[in-house]
This record gives C-alpha cells, sequence and structure tokens, in this order.
C-alpha cells in the first residue's frame, strides 16, 4: 500500500526592517494625489515584502492630516487583493489594521499639512493554514538577532501556541523539536517575527 501523505510545506521570508520612510520619501502634498513609491524598500514603483509575509504599513505626517484619508491598495500574506483606507494622524504615525505584502499604490484624498512618509512597522505576519491544522515541524536561518517566532492560533493576533527562539548568528539552523503528534491549531496557523530574527523559515503542516 502506497504511502500516502497530507504534510505541506510553506516557505516565509524575512521581514523588512522598521522604516517610516522606506515606501515613499518625505513629501509635502498639493493636493489628492498618488504617493510616490520609491524608498528603499521599494522596486519599479511599488513594494514587496518576503515571501508569504505581510507587513504593517505606515503614514508619517509632520502636521495635523486628520483630515484627510490616504487610500493603500495591494495585496495581503496570501495574494488577495486588498484595500484600506487609513485616516492621517496629528502631526505623527498612522497605521493600517491590514498586512500588506504588496503595495502598488498609496492615494491621499487632499493636500497634506506638512511632509508625509510611508514605510512599513517592521513586523510581519504570515498565514500558514487557514483551518484546523497541525504543525509537525519547521527549519529556517537564524539572522542577526535573537528573538522568538511566534506561531498563533485563529488570527495573527491570536492566542499563541508555539514560541522558537532564534540566536544571533546568521549560521544557527532553526530545527526545533517537534513531537510525533505534532501541535494543533484548531483554528488556523498563523506566524509573527520581527526583523532580524530569521532569514527565512519553512514550516511543514497538515493541509
Amino acid at each position: 500500500m502506497p504511502n500516502v501523505s497530507n504534510v505541506k510545506t510553506k516557505f516565509f521570508g524575512a521581514v523588512d526592517a522598521l522604516d517610516a520612510d522606506g515606501l515613499s520619501a518625505a513629501a509635502s502634498i498639493g493636493s489628492a494625489t498618488t504617493l510616490t513609491l520609491g524608498g528603499t524598500l521599494t522596486s519599479g514603483g511599488s513594494y514587496t515584502s518576503g515571501d508569504n509575509i505581510g507587513q504593517l504599513v505606515t503614514i508619517l505626517s509632520a502636521a495635523d492630516d486628520s483630515g484627510i484619508t490616504f487610500t493603500i491598495v495591494g495585496t495581503d500574506a496570501v495574494g488577495d487583493a486588498q484595500t484600506e483606507v487609513v485616516t492621517g494622524a496629528d502631526t505623527g504615525t498612522a497605521t493600517s489594521s491590514g498586512y500588506f505584502n504588496t503595495v502598488a499604490s498609496i492615494t491621499t484624498s487632499g493636500a497634506s499639512a506638512g511632509n508625509v512618509s510611508a514605510g512599513v512597522t517592521g513586523t510581519g505576519t504570515g498565514t500558514i493554514f487557514a483551518g484546523r491544522t497541525r504543525v509537525r515541524g519547521l527549519q529556517g536561518l537564524s539572522a542577526a538577532t535573537a528573538g522568538n517566532l511566534l506561531f498563533k492560533n485563529s488570527s495573527v493576533t491570536g492566542t499563541t501556541l508555539m514560541t522558537i527562539p532564534t540566536s544571533t548568528s546568521t549560521t544557527d539552523l532553526i530545527e526545533p523539536y517537534i513531537p510525533d503528534n505534532a501541535v494543533l491549531f484548531d483554528a488556523g496557523a498563523y506566524v509573527s517575527f520581527a526583523a532580524g530574527l530569521a532569514a527565512g523559515v519553512t514550516v511543514f503542516y497538515d493541509g
């Protein structure tokens, strides 16, 4: 009888570091317009995060922009189209609630009161499987910062069921022991980690 396995794999790339103008450099906006996506994290006029990774988008206002909105258009961590309207901040940072893997455009509803820039927060999330599953293993490579990979149940902000530490050595593998029965995520499995913790992680799960 052939050996049948339902184990699948999913790779999660590196997370971009906190960068307030990584998507769009600070500039004053004279009217409703589309920001120039030309920051250091962009390429060809758009932004793409690591493989299967979503990041929060930030809008930094040097003055009171609470009277205008910023419409972010892109895709989420699983590749689905995503659009979010973010109200500007009063001399501070407004942050999206959705995690974006790509950003194709950011459009303002009106003129800004001062300089405005766009970037990312430096924490990434990803969907392993959006349903009942078991995580059976993972393998990755640490980056330059010690910290924890958090594996969450039900959503990217759900209960953490598994915590995997990383090291400061870029040659250290991330390959923890996981019991034969695996770790059950009864409402979906999600991962969250900050920039600098991992160069990439492959997760083995039931799918």
